[in-house]
């Protein structure tokens, strides 16, 4: 009888019949338990507080919000080695306010021209996940300082020498060591550790340790560093600093070579747009799906009366949940590398198909994940990462998001460089139809090949109202980026919450495979009672994401930064 009860009731307020919500509480108002950091001029959101200083520090010296994110990206390789980096790669968008334009910037790492499809089987046909995971043949072209300068030199007004003096300083003259990084050395040392050069920057010997508030100098990436001041990218790909790569590399049985480093080029691409309820949503394109994904689940959730389920309601969760199901099976079969994949990006965001998918989504109980599969929207054709946001006084806006991967990434540093190396690669399918190390399925769409970029769940976003923009938002998680991405923008349009309400919110997460619902401790046990007699299989996990979002609004600046990883911060002027 309970079971049928709450079917009965979901069935209430999925057609809309339940009591009206009242209005989510406005900015500064009484009723809010959070609220944001505010400002008139400029802001930056990042997961350091270093490195926020470093972006404030740049706008008011008068550098637009480009200036400020390249100077912000390069700070976080210095004083968030685990996620900022020189060695991986990531996406930017960049919204120009005088022509109103928005683009993206792809600047994803690479596979070497050495890379085949099976490199990372056994002798046995199964995937040796040592191979793909922490070892230097997981490690793609990096795509970080090139990206960077692209962004600099087509939207910047600085050079690439004053916004990198900061983290020159940073990285030769040291920092203070948060109790966070301490943390985090401590928990991976046997996977740091046992890279020499790695050792020889994070760890005071053989058996000491980094404590909060020891100061931690890195000379190599400093020199680095000022390669790359003194020489643009091209000290990085075809210099002193890609000769000291390619060494190391090979050295250890990678695949890099300097022919590799040289041929390296980010992609700028077209934004890939969406709507919904009044708002337009730009969002990164493949080879990143998340902003494919976001728009697609938008679109299922449109027609749905949302707001009067109530925020974090069961009836909510489980429409969410039914729709995170459907965007990863699709996102299993359908994404890829466009240059190497034919991505039916069109028939995924398109309207019509949200509306199939809706269809198929039952309001009384969960779909086992075994009875969902990918789509065909080529019929409507016509775990560590980190993000930051900038916006100046002029209104143009940057949101990044790039990675190593793992945290740390393969854990090894290269040589003389002070430069940690990515393990992207795993990142591809090394077996299509077997999970990589984020649980996500893949298939022939993102088999290794190359030349070719790897998937992403990267995210970061711009939402726009009345051609302005709105929200810029985007975070670190793996798979549940794509997620938690989703919920910011759905908490500050449908709910109607301030920036930093809609960022402390608990989250939920599902991917289709494993066949489970992740949720944070934070979730009301009533609301997982009744998903879990809904048929949802519920695992509780760490906290997701690590949102940096900025809000434009009457005229201030909203910030928020995620309280789920210590250290991020927000600060504007």
């Amino acid at each position: 009888m309970n079971r049928l009860f709450h079917r009965f009731l979901l069935g209430l307020l999925l057609a809309g019949l339940s009591p009206q919500v009242s209005a989510q509480s406005p900015i500064f108002s009484s009723r809010a338990i959070h609220h944001p950091i505010v400002a008139k001029q400029g802001m930056v959101a990042s997961q350091h507080p270093l490195a926020t200083e470093v972006g404030l520090r740049i706008l008011q010296e008068g550098g637009n919000a480009v200036d400020a994110a390249v100077g912000v990206g390069f700070a976080l390789a210095v004083v968030l080695p685990r996620a900022g980096n020189l060695g991986g790669g990531g996406f930017m968008l960049v919204h120009d306010a005088e022509s109103g334009k928005t683009e993206a910037i792809n600047y994803r790492e690479m596979a070497p021209a050495a890379a085949h499809r099976d490199m990372y089987l056994d002798s046995t046909g199964q995937v040796d996940n040592a191979r793909t995971n922490s070892s230097y043949q997981a490690t793609g072209i990096p795509g970080t300082v090139a990206g960077l300068a692209l962004a600099l030199e087509k939207y910047g007004t600085m050079s690439l020498k004053e916004v990198l003096k900061p983290s020159i300083e940073l990285a030769g003259k040291g920092f203070e060591v948060t109790y966070d990084l301490s943390r985090v050395l401590k928990a991976l040392e046997k996977r740091i550790r046992k890279w020499p050069a790695s050792e020889a920057i994070f760890y005071k010997g053989p058996e000491g340790f980094y404590e909060g508030g020891d100061v931690l100098i890195q000379k190599d990436l400093a020199w680095s560093l000022e390669q790359i001041a003194k020489g643009g990218a091209a000290a990085f790909y075809e210099g002193a600093v890609a000769e000291k790569i390619v060494a190391d590399v090979q050295a250890h049985d990678g695949l890099i070579t300097m022919e590799d480093m040289a041929a390296y080029k980010p992609q700028e691409t077209e934004v890939v747009w969406g709507s919904f309820h009044g708002y337009d949503i730009a969002s990164m394109p493949p080879p990143s799906s998340g902003g494919v994904h976001v728009i697609q689940m938008l679109n299922i959730l449109e027609k749905y009366p949302l707001r009067e389920m109530g925020h974090n309601s069961a009836a909510y969760l489980h429409l969410l949940t039914e729709c995170m199901k459907i965007a990863y099976a699709d996102r299993s079969q359908h994404l890829g590398d466009p240059l190497f994949w034919e991505v039916p990006k069109k028939g995924l965001t398109s309207k019509d198909y949200g509306d199939l998918l809706r269809a198929q989504i039952k309001t009384y109980a969960a779909r086992p994940a075994a009875e969902i599969a990918p789509g065909n929207p080529k019929d409507f054709e016509s775990e560590e990462t980190t993000h930051f946001t900038v916006v100046d006084k002029e209104g143009n806006v940057v949101s990044n998001t790039y990675t190593l991967n793992f945290s740390f990434g393969i854990g090894a540093v290269a040589e003389g460089t002070g430069i940690l190396l990515n393990n992207e690669m795993s990142d591809f399918s090394a077996k299509p139809g077997t999970p990589n190390a984020f649980g996500l399925l893949g298939a022939e769409a993102n088999k290794v090949e190359p030349g070719k970029r790897p998937l992403s769940s990267m995210t970061p976003t711009i939402v726009f109202k009345d051609g302005k923009p709105f929200l810029a938002t985007g975070s670190p998680g793996g798979s549940r980026i794509i997620t938690a991405v989703l919920q910011v923008i759905l908490n500050a349009t449908v709910f109607e919450m301030n920036m930093a309400e809609a960022t402390h919110a608990p989250r939920v997460h599902h991917q289709w495979y494993p066949d489970e619902l992740f949720i944070e401790q934070a979730l009301n046990y009533d609301t997982r009672a009744i998903l879990e007699s809904l048929g949802h299989k519920l695992t509780e996990r760490n906290a997701m994401g690590s949102t940096q979002s900025i809000m434009l609004k009457d005229g201030l600046l909203y910030g928020a930064s995620d309280p789920r990883r210590p250290d991020a911060r927000t600060k504007g002027y």
